[in-house]
């Protein structure tokens, strides 16, 4: 069987419509995020000067923002302005956009990172062994676990962990990144706080950021361990009633060739896909855990700039989102042909 090898040309030509595509997503994305951002029923202009100020320091701000122009116009301004690397301003804190990001990112970073390691370290060796032993009680609990998983409100499993294990048992951190008399003893660099403390040599620190790492990173991990280990059953399910598996069996192979070495393989590509959307709906969806645990991240940003109304922040948000997701299927494609060759023809 021949496989046939793109041309320098072809694979051009390919990189070029990706990249339109990509292009034009997030344009769309943008352009609905911005009309509909402008006809929620919040007005900023009001957060900005507050409800007793007058008619005119009201226009006076209306107008300062842009608003008395028609919504084409505001978006062709806004456009024109990201195309040279302004977001503009944040309502909330007055700063410009990118660096509001550039500052609460990497704590939710550093949460869905730890979050996606529990999740899949632990979901995808579940969803084997539920797979594996089909309509045992090892397959019972599995299911059970990923039931109370999806059910179960996270921030519910938060404020309980945080009793139990903070307040009760005193395992870990409380909420926060760090122990207030521990903050600003290591130099930012990465804005990880367990990075930047292992870069300065402080033990102290790292092992202080790791405690209170640890419990919302092991909570919001469970949620994702729910949905992992439920489509890496499903997977291998698909996968055990394939003939080539009883002929595996047939040749004599062990059981856990079978699993691990016939069946397993079959299923990364899927898997990839399946761990990849996680993290990304992890990076952009823990805001409930950030808001438990008091953690500054990127998803109580955004959820504090849609509640006032800020568009420049909301829309920075949604564009880093956006890209977010295209880099990690544009990642999942790059693995798919390390993991399956036959995607390269």
């Amino acid at each position: 069987m021949s496989v046939a090898i793109l041309a320098p040309g072809s694979r051009a030509r390919r990189f070029s419509n990706r990249l339109g595509q990509v292009l034009i997503t997030l344009f769309g994305l943008l352009l609905l995020t911005f009309f509909i951002g402008r006809v929620m029923p919040v007005d900023p202009v009001l957060a900005i000067v507050g409800p007793d100020a007058d008619q005119s320091t009201y226009q006076q701000v209306y107008q300062q923002l842009g608003f008395d122009k028609s919504l084409l116009t505001q978006f062709g301004i806004y456009f024109n302005n990201l195309l040279h690397g302004d977001l503009g301003n944040a309502l909330l804190t007055g700063k410009p956009v990118t660096d509001d990001i550039l500052r609460v990112f990497p704590a939710t970073l550093e949460l869905a990172t730890m979050a996606i390691i529990v999740g899949a370290g632990l979901g995808i060796p579940l969803g084997v062994l539920a797979a594996a032993r089909r309509n045992s009680l090892s397959d019972y609990v599995v299911r059970i676990i990923s039931l109370a998983g999806y059910s179960t409100p996270i921030f519910w499993v938060g404020m309980m962990g945080l009793l139990l294990f903070y307040a009760w048992l005193g395992w870990v951190g409380g909420a926060g990144r760090l122990d207030m008399g521990l903050e600003g003893l290591v130099p930012r660099r990465t804005g990880l706080f367990t990075i930047d403390a292992l870069l300065a040599g402080n033990a102290q620190v790292f092992w202080n950021a790791i405690n209170h790492l640890v419990l919302p990173a092991s909570l919001l991990g469970f949620h994702s361990l729910a949905y992992i280990s439920r489509m890496t059953r499903s997977f291998m399910l698909a996968q055990l009633s394939q003939e080539f598996i009883i002929t595996a069996r047939v040749k004599g192979l062990t059981e856990r060739q079978v699993i691990w070495n016939h069946a397993f393989r079959n299923i990364l590509v899927q898997l990839l896909t399946v761990v990849a959307l996680a993290y990304g709906s992890l990076l952009e969806g823990a805001v409930l855990i950030e808001t438990v645990f008091s953690w500054p991240g990127f998803g109580s940003y955004l959820t504090g700039s849609l509640l006032l109304g800020d568009m420049n922040a909301v829309m920075g948000c949604v564009l880093l989102v956006g890209v977010i997701f295209v880099m990690l299927n544009l990642l999942s494609d790059m693995l798919y042909q390390l993991f399956d060759p036959r995607t390269k023809s």
